[in-house]
């Protein structure tokens, strides 16, 4: 054998000595200017959403893994609960006098108390995922780009001006003057027409 040949060449190949690794996942939000309205405290930058449709994405994931976590933890507990209200009655099991009736009869009674379990939690895992949500979401940062004229101007001057006569659509470059404003809250893009962002997201994000 030739002294300088690797035993177990396949050893050494490219898909056995490299390592892949996942792509990093893309950040949800990203670093801007702070402005005049911020908190000097917190820096001069802060973190915000390209976009109200990215801020409205991170809210709907925000809700929906709120929910699945909330719904599986509540599967096991409707389970035990409708196994525990079902179970037979204690002297047929110390008499071990059971009958396919028996049998059929608690499985239908079980799927029963199931689904009025789930249908009970998964209403109540909705309020929970929106009262965990909605309040972090409602005081996040968007970036103040990418508005079109009119919701600009309307942004700004709620921002700027709350309380103040509205000047307008060409009064924009007064706003920028004067406020510079890099940044809006989400509870800024509501609006007075709006109760919930539930409600926004239906009127204005497909």
């Amino acid at each position: 054998m030739d002294g300088g040949a690797l035993p177990n060449p396949g050893d050494y190949s490219t898909a056995a000595t490299l390592i892949p690794f996942p792509r990093p996942l893309p950040l949800l939000r990203g670093p801007i200017k702070a402005g005049p309205l911020d908190d000097p405290s917190s820096g001069p930058y802060v973190l915000a959403f390209k976009t109200p449709r990215a801020w409205a994405a991170a809210h709907r994931s925000c809700r929906a893994q709120i929910i699945a976590q909330c719904e599986s933890g509540a599967r096991i507990g409707c389970s035990i609960s409708a196994s525990s209200k079902c179970k037979p009655p204690w002297w047929k099991a110390i008499l071990g006098v059971y009958s396919k009736h028996d049998f059929k009869a608690r499985e239908r009674c079980e799927e029963i108390e199931m689904e009025a379990c789930l249908a009970a939690a998964k209403e109540r895992c909705g309020g929970f995922a929106k009262q965990r949500c909605e309040p972090a979401f409602m005081n996040a940062r968007i970036v103040a780009t990418g508005f079109d004229s009119k919701g600009v101007s309307r942004l700004i001057s709620t921002v700027c001006f709350a309380g103040e006569k509205s000047y307008g659509i060409g009064f924009w470059g007064e706003f920028v003057q004067k406020c510079e404003v890099t940044n809006i809250r989400g509870r800024d893009l509501l609006g007075s027409d709006c109760v919930d962002i539930d409600e926004y997201l239906r009127k204005n994000i497909v």
